[in-house]
C-alpha cells in the first residue's frame, strides 16, 4: 500500500532540498538548479511545512542542517540517486529490460563474459549490466538484480542456484619451479605462499588435506584472483588458484603446477538473487539461459 499522498513531497522540492544540503548554501543550489534564492529558500520552506518538521537552522546568511535535516538528506539524496539511474537506464534502453549482476572480478573475465555475446544474441531486447564484486553482496543495499556468489549455500534471505564447483591447484613461475624442485606437500612450506583475502585458510585446508601441519602458514595477501596470478608468475611466490579460470596460463607456460596435487574447494559459484526479483523477465532469462550453457561445468 503506497502513503498517503501528503507524505510524499515533489521532486522540484526534494530537489532543492538536497542541493542546498549538499551544497550548505542556498545561492549554490540555486545556480545548480538555474532557479532564483527566492524560489529555493520557498521550495525550502514548502518542504518543510509539509512534512511539519525543521530541516535547517538559518544564521544570518547562512544555513546548517538541523539532525532531522542530516537524516533526511541521506535518505532523499539516495531515492534521487536511484530515480535518476533508472531514468537514464529506460533512457538508453526503452524496448527491453534492464538486468545488473554483481560477479566476482576474474570469473566475470574469464568464465562469464566469453559466453554473454550468446546470451545478447538470444536476447536482444535485456540490456546487462556486470558489476565487480569481490564478496557477497546486500541486496537491501544495492540495486543488483542478482550476483554470482562463491562461497557455500548457507545465505539467508535470498534464493541460489549452483552453476559450478572448482578445484584448485598451487601454481608458481617457471623460474621457481625450476629454482626449488617441489617434491612433496611438506616442500612448499618453506616457499612464499600466497594468499587471497577471501579465502584466508585456503592453504590450511591444502596442508590439513595433505597432512601436513597448518601452523604457521603465512604470506603475501591479495583481494584478487587475477592480480595473486600475475604476482606467482611474477615470482613472488606459489599460489593456490582455481585450473578453470588460468587454463591460458598453464597451456603457454606463464605458470606451472608447483605439485601436481590438487583440492576440491568447499565453496562453490551460485547465481543468488533476492526473492522479490524471483520472476523478473530479464532475470528469469539469464538465469535459465545461464543454468543450461553452463550445464556441462556442474
Amino acid at each position: 500500500m503506497l502513503p498517503p499522498r501528503r507524505f510524499l513531497p515533489s521532486l522540484s522540492l526534494l530537489s532543492a532540498f538536497e542541493s542546498a544540503a549538499r551544497t550548505g548554501s542556498v545561492t549554490a543550489a540555486a545556480r545548480e538548479l538555474n532557479l532564483t534564492q527566492g524560489a529555493v529558500s520557498r521550495q525550502i520552506k514548502a518542504l518543510e511545512q509539509q512534512l511539519q518538521v525543521q530541516l535547517f537552522v538559518r544564521e544570518r546568511q547562512t544555513i546548517r542542517l538541523t539532525m532531522a535535516g542530516e537524516s533526511y538528506a541521506r535518505e532523499v539524496r539516495e531515492s534521487l540517486r536511484k530515480i535518476t539511474t533508472a531514468s537514464l537506464n529506460l533512457r538508453a534502453n526503452p524496448f527491453g529490460g534492464m538486468l545488473n549482476i554483481g560477479v566476482l572480478p576474474t570469473l566475470g573475465e574469464r568464465w562469464l563474459a566469453p559466453r554473454l555475446p550468446r546470451f545478447v544474441a538470444a536476447n536482444p531486447g535485456v540490456m546487462l549490466n556486470l558489476m565487480t564484486r569481490t564478496g557477497p553482496v546486500d541486496f537491501r543495499l544495492e540495486s543488483l538484480d542478482a550476483a554470482i556468489h562463491f562461497g557455500d549455500a548457507e545465505w539467508s534471505g535470498v534464493q541460489m542456484a549452483l552453476l559450478r564447483t572448482e578445484y584448485t591447484m598451487p601454481m608458481c613461475s617457471p623460474e621457481i619451479l625450476r629454482d626449488r624442485a617441489f617434491a612433496t606437500a611438506a616442500d612448499l612450506r618453506s616457499a612464499s605462499l600466497l594468499h587471497l583475502t577471501t579465502r584466508p585458510d585456503a592453504w590450511e585446508q591444502w596442508f590439513s588435506a595433505n597432512g601436513e601441519s597448518t601452523d604457521g602458514v603465512h604470506g603475501m595477501l591479495f583481494d584478487q584472483l587475477a592480480t595473486m596470478a600475475e604476482s606467482a608468475a611474477a615470482g613472488l611466490g606459489v599460489a593456490l588458484l582455481p585450473t578453470f579460470l588460468f587454463e591460458q596460463e598453464l597451456a603457454n607456460g606463464k605458470l606451472v603446477h608447483a605439485l601436481t596435487i590438487g583440492m576440491q574447494s568447499r565453496g562453490r559459484y551460485f547465481i543468488v538473487w533476492p526473492p522479490d526479483r524471483a520472476t523478473y523477465p530479464p532475470l528469469v532469462a539469464f538465469r535459465d539461459w545461464l543454468l543450461t550453457d553452463t550445464a556441462a561445468d556442474r
